[in-house]
């Protein structure tokens, strides 16, 4: 773990040093980076240090304590969850693209394939965990409990599993590992980013995916509230939300990674 952290404060370190006026924008390198990249691309005048950052480490501690000026790499109600373990508050610059969350399966095509106590991992953090067990619910696998009707805002967990009919056994891992549990598990609840780091098209791998209209789980650029009106902030929310990127995020991951909005 230390030479981890010092490998993590030379990388910072570094990118500090190379541009004094630039942005420093955390990011997961897939997709989140490359969009970045791209939007280097189609606004040079904007200079952005694009730290990509390993499984691991919190990007949002980083924004806290002053390593970056933003992070682009999560959704809302992850957000909201980190400001209140980390007792911070953040703001939300711009409302970006769409992850959809995939069920996938090394060892079956269809669900009624799946056995009795069939195994299926889904990720171990509290919004994901949640957003995971309602999908499994879309595809009529479980039946949470009553009142578990929003999942912006009724949190389940596996206690909260009303009907199991295949009394599925819920392993909870951490998200960036879940893909190379694939041939250990009947089921694997794999976020978009990192679906497509471990070469899956979610469009067109996925058994069960979200549905992209009313998806609450949008990704967002992140930064302080003292940042929040820094014009080189202002700028690339408006790059992010640009018909421009909007058509490369269309293009290059073709329905696995959905623009949002556009100015």
């Amino acid at each position: 773990m230390k030479t981890f952290t010092l490998t993590l404060a030379a990388l910072l370190s570094a990118f500090n040093v190379a541009a004094a006026d630039a942005l420093r924008v955390a990011a997961d390198p897939i997709p989140h980076a490359q969009i970045l990249e791209y939007v280097q691309k189609l606004d040079p005048d904007l200079k952005l240090n694009i730290i990509e950052i390993p499984s691991g480490v919190n990007s949002n501690e980083l924004l806290a304590h002053g390593d970056v000026d933003a992070n682009y790499f999560q959704h809302l109600p992850y957000l909201k969850a980190q400001e209140q373990a980390l007792g911070q508050t953040f703001a939300v610059a711009a409302t970006v693209h769409i992850e959809p969350l995939g069920i996938y399966s090394h060892r079956h095509t269809r669900f009624d394939q799946v056995p009795d106590k069939g195994t299926v991992a889904v990720p171990n953090n509290v919004t994901n965990l949640s957003r995971a067990l309602y999908l499994l619910q879309a595809n009529g696998l479980i039946t949470l409990k009553p009142g578990f009707n929003d999942a912006s805002k009724d949190q389940a967990t596996p206690k909260d599993i009303a009907e199991n009919p295949k009394h599925l056994k819920i392993l909870e891992i951490e998200s960036p590992q879940i893909p190379r549990a694939l041939e250990d598990v009947d089921l694997a609840v794999i976020n978009g980013n990192f679906a497509l780091e471990a070469g899956l098209q979610p469009a067109k791998d996925a058994l069960g995916l979200e549905k992209a209209q009313g998806n609450p789980y949008a990704n967002i650029l992140v930064t302080t509230p003292k940042l929040a009106q820094d014009p080189r902030i202002q700028q690339l929310a408006k790059d992010l939300r640009s018909p421009a990127v909007a058509k490369f995020i269309s293009e290059k991951y073709a329905g696995s990674v959905i623009p949002v909005a556009l100015e």
